[in-house]
């Protein structure tokens, strides 16, 4: 069974459902079978958690199965690596395929076969055209293309030189295997496409057992067959490809009839969705690596804090149709963020630290303070705080000379230590060149815990740790990779890029609680943001990435709507 455990509202029809009901109501299917078929080219993207929540939503909503598939028909460009990684991205996500895994290598003898089965039906042969060639010949959207001189060669000889290519006899490049549809059909995609080409290269799976790779558009069709799949779901780039996927298995001996339907694909602003854009940033070492935080992976958002729930409860908000669209970036942080409000624990930490000491505190003293882990759910506990005469309050909430609706600290002015005390500035302290380096406070012995027994109000309240206790950390703060990510060429596009996208805070200082912390578990770090401890740190210490501000502007978006 495929399983996504998720409490996201129930999710709404639409035309595939709708499909799928009707399939079932008719008797044309007892059970659906769905399957998420990756390339092992690189990892996964935010845009592929539509299609796996899509896939196994719905063979679990109808009580069917559905499949995890490698289409890995091109060795030169797929890896172990991107195996591994698929998978714990879909695990990691919710799903679960079971013992229902294939790839598309498991069947190449078997679409060998076909292949053969076509070139006896006279449907298909083996073209000495170059790549350049067979492009000429094809022809361009408004002409049609032109027949390939070898296209008449007989059953026995397409045969004879098929089976050469397969035994290695030629150099890659030298023949390929072409189906024999129409060259002056409308949709280019019949103008005899290619089946089979020459790759004298070893398979992550097959070794060197084969010199020809099945093209993806021949094996996928078939692969979907093979594995009984009632219906074939694919975003909309691959509508032209629906008649071609049609020919292929009306003409070959396969064992089933699925039937593709296709629905929009998922577009973000500020979001880069293409995996040959995301590869490049990967290899030009433009970004750390794929679980870069930055980038839109599903291995990048879960390092950089983000909760499976979020992903899917965003993928559940957006629609299924054939329209194309783009999704506002901020309505996947606002569903990050209610998620986190209701989950994350917190925390306090200063990314900016300023010194304060209060000097009607006794030195030497230490008390431990308690601090709810969160304010609307009281089954997460307390934790115990150090507080000493020596604190870290964040630069920000200080100003020398404060404006009218500035309620933090100011000379002379009284605020709330979170959890702690009411503290007044008494004098400010500054190096040679005049910068603040150091804040004299006196504090209220009366006001523990926060409140005022004479019932004075302080309209500010601001996070601290102390000084003798807290930890160095860094924390890493991220904005938008590009700017317009999906503009012009390769070149224009790396000119897209944001380099402000990642800003460093070498020396903040976090409270001890979070050496305690899980890698990718994110926390609130009161009054900041929500954020995850790193995998790894390159400087020895605890390194922080930011999740998402606390600034929700999508859903002010909605207010307005």
């Amino acid at each position: 069974m495929s399983k996504i455990d998720d409490t996201t509202e129930e999710t709404p029809r639409d035309f595939i459902r709708e499909q799928i009901q009707a399939d079932l109501d008719s008797g044309k299917h007892s059970e659906i079978v769905t399957r998420f078929p990756p390339e092992p080219n690189g990892y996964l993207h935010i845009g592929h958690a539509k299609s796996i929540c899509l896939n196994f939503g719905v063979a679990q909503e109808f009580g069917g199965v559905c499949h995890l598939r490698f289409d890995d028909t091109n060795p030169a460009k797929e890896d172990q690596e991107f195996i591994d990684a698929i998978q714990k991205d879909v695990e990691w996500l919710g799903c679960d395929w079971g013992d229902q895994v294939y790839f598309a290598s498991d069947n190449f003898k078997q679409l060998y076969g076909y292949a053969e089965d076509l070139i006896r039906a006279g449907k298909a042969y083996v073209d000495d055209l170059t790549a350049d060639e067979i492009r000429d010949y094809r022809g361009t959207l408004t002409e049609p293309g032109k027949n390939s001189p070898f296209r008449d060669r007989t059953v026995e000889e397409n045969l004879d030189l098929f089976r050469k290519m397969k035994a290695g006899e030629f150099a890659d490049g030298e023949r390929v295997l072409r189906a024999k549809i129409d060259m002056a059909s409308g949709n280019i995609n019949l103008r005899d496409p290619v089946l089979y080409r020459i790759l004298k290269m070893p398979h992550p799976r097959t070794g060197d057992s084969w010199k020809i790779y099945p093209t993806y558009d021949f094996a996928h069709g078939q692969t979907d067959a093979i594995e009984r799949i009632t219906h074939s779901l694919c975003t909309l780039e691959f509508e032209d490809h629906r008649p071609l996927y049609d020919w292929l298995i009306e003409n070959l001996p396969v064992p089933s009839q699925p039937k593709q339907y296709e629905f929009s694909r998922l577009n973000i602003t500020n979001t880069a969705l293409s995996k040959r854009r995301l590869t490049q940033l990967v290899e030009q070492k433009l970004v750390s690596g794929w679980d870069d935080p930055r980038m839109p992976t599903v291995s990048g958002l879960r390092r950089r804090g983000v909760p499976p729930e979020a992903i899917r409860d965003f993928v559940s908000r957006l629609a299924i149709t054939k329209s194309e669209g783009v999704v506002e970036a901020a309505m996947l942080d606002h569903c990050i963020r209610d998620y986190l409000n209701q989950h994350a624990e917190r925390r306090m930490a200063v990314l900016r630290p300023l010194k304060l000491v209060i000097e009607n505190y006794p030195e030497g003293q230490t008390e431990q303070l308690v601090a709810a882990n969160h304010p609307g759910n009281e089954a997460a506990g307390t934790r115990e705080v150090p507080f000493s005469r020596v604190l870290y309050v964040e630069r920000d909430d200080f100003m020398e000379d404060p404006p009218k609706k500035f309620f933090r600290l100011g000379p002379g002015r009284e605020v709330r230590l979170r959890f702690a005390y009411f503290v007044t500035c008494n004098e400010v302290i500054k190096d040679a060149s005049g910068n603040v380096e150091e804040l004299r406070c006196t504090y209220d012995p009366e006001t523990k815990g926060g409140n005022a027994p004479d019932g004075r109000k302080v309209r500010g309240t601001i996070h601290w740790v102390s000084a003798e206790h807290a930890i160095p950390a860094e924390v890493n703060l991220y904005e938008p990779l590009f700017e317009d990510p999906e503009g012009g060429n390769s070149e224009e596009f790396l000119k897209n890029l944001n380099p402000n996208s990642m800003n460093r805070l070498p020396d903040c200082m976090v409270e001890p609680s979070l050496s305690e912390g899980t890698v990718g578990t994110a926390i609130q770090f009161e009054r900041t943001g929500y954020f995850c401890l790193d995998t790894n740190s390159e400087y020895g210490r605890m390194l922080f990435n930011r999740t998402v501000g606390l600034r929700d502007t999508w859903a002010k978006v909605k207010q307005k709507a």
